[in-house]
């Protein structure tokens, strides 16, 4: 009864083991996508009345966990059944960065006017701010569920072939840790400007440290936020070139010889910028 008791304990302590070094694996391969989730999103949870900007939050980290409690279970009975899906997912998840990393970059250098307009709450009515509130979330928690996707099809892949057991719980603590880091830092930095502002009214002195440190704080949050929306374009870009080149044998013989990481980011440029023509293509196609 106790050697049973201990040879179930030491399965626990392999089981741990195994956990623990390739959660390790897998932690860096979705880091990449976790820069980009995080650059999003906070992006999406900004331009909001102070008030609202943690109760937005709030409704797209519920979406962001739903969106996971739908997904972990479709993978891994698709990696368990039908592992060659896994491949074909992660593929079409790469052309999907890529072409979004692409069309940051196209929208940089060439504005669209859509993008040139900025919302402003000024004048409408309780309910039409809800509405805009209502359309953001959506979007951010759509965003969100394709970027899960890949996160979860990334962390299955970076896993390979190990227990099913031992690979359902290191893909889910990377699925919730992702859900659970992200809108935390997220809360942080949508509240800097806020908490920068209390820095400065903390007391009556002119030019104080509290002063400088909060005027510092509300001066940083743009730039925090463009700052990372670069390094999430840079991210998408590595990420989807090593997607293409860790799954297509041909392109990892072809430049085995080059730094990885280089051949990953100009890769996910190349396939980036040919989704970005053949999608405008289609879509002024479409319009004619």
């Amino acid at each position: 009864m106790a050697s049973g008791f201990f040879a179930l304990l030491d399965d626990i302590a392999a089981l741990m083991d195994d956990v623990a070094v390739m959660g390790k694996v897998a932690g860096k391969k979705t880091a990449g996508l976790l820069g980009d989730d995080l650059a999003v999103n906070a992006e999406k949870a900004s331009g909001f009345m102070s008030s609202r900007e943690l109760p937005v939050l709030w409704a797209i980290t519920k979406g962001s966990l739903l969106n996971k409690l739908i997904i972990l279970p479709i993978a891994f009975l698709l990696s368990a059944f039908l592992p060659k899906a896994i491949i074909i997912i992660l593929l079409c998840g790469g052309l999907y960065l890529a072409y979004e990393g692409a069309e940051k970059v196209y929208e940089f250098i060439l504005p669209h006017a859509h993008h040139k307009e900025k919302i402003n709450l000024k004048g409408l009515s309780e309910e039409e701010v809800k509405e805009r509130e209502k359309s953001k979330i959506k979007s951010a928690i759509l965003t969100d569920f394709i970027l899960s996707v890949e996160i979860v099809i990334v962390a299955l892949s970076s896993v390979g072939d190990i227990e099913l057991l031992t690979k359902i719980i290191i893909v889910t603590i990377i699925a919730v840790l992702a859900t659970i880091g992200v809108y935390g830092i997220v809360a942080l930095i949508v509240r800097m400007d806020d908490f920068g502002a209390k820095l400065i009214n903390l007391n009556e002195e002119e030019d104080s440290f509290s002063d400088k440190v909060g005027k510092l704080l509300v001066r940083a949050l743009p730039k925090v936020i463009k700052a990372l929306s670069v390094i999430g374009t840079i991210a998408l870009f590595l990420v989807s070139g090593g997607i293409f080149v860790h799954n297509i044998h041909y392109l990892h013989e072809l430049f085995e010889n080059l730094p990885p990481m280089l051949v990953e980011f100009v890769v996910g440029i190349v396939v980036g910028a040919v989704v970005l023509f053949i999608i405008n293509a289609i879509k002024k196609l479409i319009k004619k």
